[in-house]
């Protein structure tokens, strides 16, 4: 299952989306865990200490890399640097699977002490290299190819804390997720981005689910639905365990409070469902047009070559094309 959590700034969305990666941890599911915000806070908020989280290796740096293992055989991808973020697989490339080791999760993936089973990777943050000249999209790239490249199963997590508002509809990468979890709180301002991501998401059958997050009573509740409707999947209520989390304590996380174990169990219901509408050849289709769109845009003229002959039209991502033919 590929899971985004999306919302403005201070919405809670790093907090909902920890409290979510520690919710499967619990029950024993094997997670990947991307910090795709600029501001870098999911590896604090799932527990790392502020050296450890600093020193999380960043995927946009590592680019080369991710590039070069996922290149594979690909007859259709000439080199590494004819690759692009919305590069797509073919027959040849090499396809990821969650649990497994490869060159990307050694160079990427950091484990995080409690928390057996969980991969945490992170597109890391501005360098100073890159103020005045680069935009985030060069780091949220590296997200995009490993999602485009990614066979996920059924009972598998990836779980991506995205960068705040709506910023993820500047490239493609809104269309890869089987579930986006919008968290809002119960203001106007909280359903606003509500609105920017259900107009946007509307001609792409993004499936969307509104979580509202510090609600504090019946009418927090009845403001949520009379803005979102029958979008509102679930909320969680205001948390002793999640303010102990915030002063640097780490209580044990059966301690969370039962009405917010409720609402992560929810969250996981939706997210399985998901799995189970996903239409690979539709995935794979929209992974290709965005492809075209980057292609025609910007990257040939980037890269000097006709991009749209990366696309191998025979080629449909899912589980049978591990084992297929090149």
């Amino acid at each position: 299952m590929k899971i985004a959590f999306v919302g403005k700034g201070g919405s809670g969305k790093t907090t909902l989306s920890s409290l979510f990666i520690r919710h499967l941890v619990a029950a024993g599911r094997p997670v990947v865990a991307v910090d795709a915000d600029i501001n870098q806070h999911l590896g604090a908020a799932l527990g790392l200490d502020e050296q450890a989280a600093a020193a999380m290796p960043a995927m946009g740096a590592r680019l080369p890399t991710i590039k070069d293992w996922l290149r594979g055989d690909n007859p259709r991808i000439g080199s590494t640097e004819q690759m692009v973020k919305t590069t797509p697989p073919g027959r040849g490339s090499r396809l990821i699977r969650l649990t497994e080791d490869n060159p990307i999760h050694a160079a990427c993936a950091r484990e995080v002490p409690g928390l057996p089973g969980l991969r945490l990777m992170a597109t890391g943050p501005f360098a100073e290299s890159d103020l005045g000249v680069a935009c985030y999209h060069s780091k949220v790239g590296a997200v995009e190819l490993y999602l485009n490249h990614l066979v996920d199963g059924a009972g598998e997590y990836l779980v991506v804390d995205m960068t705040a508002g709506s910023d993820s509809f500047a490239s493609g990468l809104f269309t890869r997720f089987d579930l986006t979890f919008l968290v809002a709180e119960p203001t106007r301002k909280g359903v606003g981005v509500y609105r920017q991501y259900r107009d946007y998401a509307r001609d792409w059958g993004v499936a969307l689910a509104v979580v509202g997050n510090k609600v504090q009573g019946p009418d927090d509740v009845e403001f949520l639905r009379e803005h979102v409707g029958d979008d509102l999947l679930t909320w969680t209520v205001q948390s002793d365990y999640v303010r102990a989390l915030e002063k640097g304590h780490s209580p044990d996380f059966d301690s969370l409070e039962p009405a917010n174990r409720a609402a992560l169990d929810e969250l996981v219901r939706a997210a399985d469902a998901g799995f189970e509408r996903r239409d690979w050849a539709q995935y794979t289709a929209q992974m290709v047009e965005f492809h075209l769109r980057n292609a025609r845009g910007w990257a040939n003229a980037k890269t000097g070559v006709d991009l749209a002959e990366q696309v191998d039209p025979a080629f449909v991502l899912g589980p049978q094309a591990i084992s297929a033919p090149v």
